[in-house]
């Protein structure tokens, strides 16, 4: 007995000095596989947004909407031609809401102005003239008759109507908004029980920290209404990212810290918010939250902080409904 006693005091050190670089070595193995499920995880989402991204499409009607094709707001006319190609390019590539255009001089001749430091959009005009050497009989009957006429094409520079001030009120009026709203009771629900100053109107969607309160065009500007949804919990998302609220460290009290992070988050809020209320918007969220595949490139953990805060945010907009 006393020869057991003593074989294990003997040893006892040497299993002592072991447990210390086990356990260490066990959390290095932990922290390892962790590491590998966010590398994992991350891969994927970024494989399933590079499958399935489009181009995101703004869900509501804005203001000076104008006809699909280009047209010269001053005059009423649309566009034709390679002009149509030139204007379409212009206003895709920098985002304008209108498809309303004009020449320095008609929105001066409106009592408008450019806004300093616009640059304006290359357009043609086609048209032709008869050379003087053409107006006598001898050449006209030399050429059966007709003057010959030589093509010519003159450039003219427009601007967008987003790119004007002081325009005439019909040049900026909100398009008429017809028929009922198409109300969703739950999510009506969700948005007066936030609390959030929740207001509407306007052409924009936006969350204003400073002044704490949330903006969205009126839901019947949507092309599909479903999508108002969509966004006004995108809005209120960010809204309680507050200090009053759950104090998100991506907000600081001038706005956003870290944008795209934050943006992340508030989609994925809305997301969670909207799938906890049964609602499907139109328009995918893989779809804009591409945006921010290079954030998911940059940091394999970004995407599991952005679902933990954004899972938060759900929390806590669903649980003033159901408290």
């Amino acid at each position: 007995m006393m020869s057991a006693i003593a074989f294990q005091s003997a040893a006892a050190p040497s299993i002592v000095a072991k447990a210390p670089a086990r356990r260490a070595h066990q959390r290095n193995r932990v922290e390892a596989s962790r590491a590998d499920i966010y590398d994992e995880v991350t891969r994927k989402i970024i494989a399933e947004l590079e499958a399935g991204r489009l181009p995101w499409v703004q869900p509501w009607q804005a203001d000076h909407a104008g006809p699909a094709m280009p047209h010269n707001a001053a005059k009423g006319r649309r566009y034709s031609g390679i002009n149509v190609l030139l204007l379409w390019a212009a206003q895709l590539d920098a985002g304008y809401s209108s498809g309303g255009w004009m020449t320095y001089k008609q929105a001066a001749e409106l009592g408008a102005s450019v806004r300093k430091g616009e640059h304006g959009t290359m357009v043609v005009y086609a048209d032709s003239f008869v050379p003087k050497a053409c107006h006598n009989s001898a050449t006209n009957e030399a050429s059966g008759g007709e003057p010959q006429r030589i093509p010519f094409l003159k450039r003219f520079t427009v601007f967008n109507v987003s790119q004007i001030e002081n325009l005439p009120e019909q040049f900026s009026a909100a398009p008429e908004l017809k028929g009922e709203r198409e109300q969703v009771e739950a999510a009506e629900q969700v948005i007066r029980a936030s609390g959030v100053d929740f207001r509407i109107g306007g052409d924009k969607a936006f969350y204003v920290h400073s002044t704490d309160f949330v903006v969205v065009p009126d839901q019947r500007r949507f092309f599909a209404q479903i999508d108002y949804y969509r966004t006004a919990c995108h809005e209120l998302t960010h809204a309680t990212g507050h200090h009053t609220r759950l104090d998100r460290k991506l907000m600081t009290i001038d706005g956003v810290k870290d944008r795209a992070k934050e943006e992340l988050v508030a989609e994925l809020g809305s997301a969670f918010v909207l799938a906890s209320l049964g609602i499907t918007p139109t328009v995918r969220h893989a779809d804009y939250i591409g945006t921010w595949l290079e954030v998911l490139r940059n940091d394999k953990r970004a995407i599991f902080r952005a679902a933990s805060a954004a899972s938060k945010a759900a929390d806590w907009l669903l649980s003033r409904v159901e408290g």
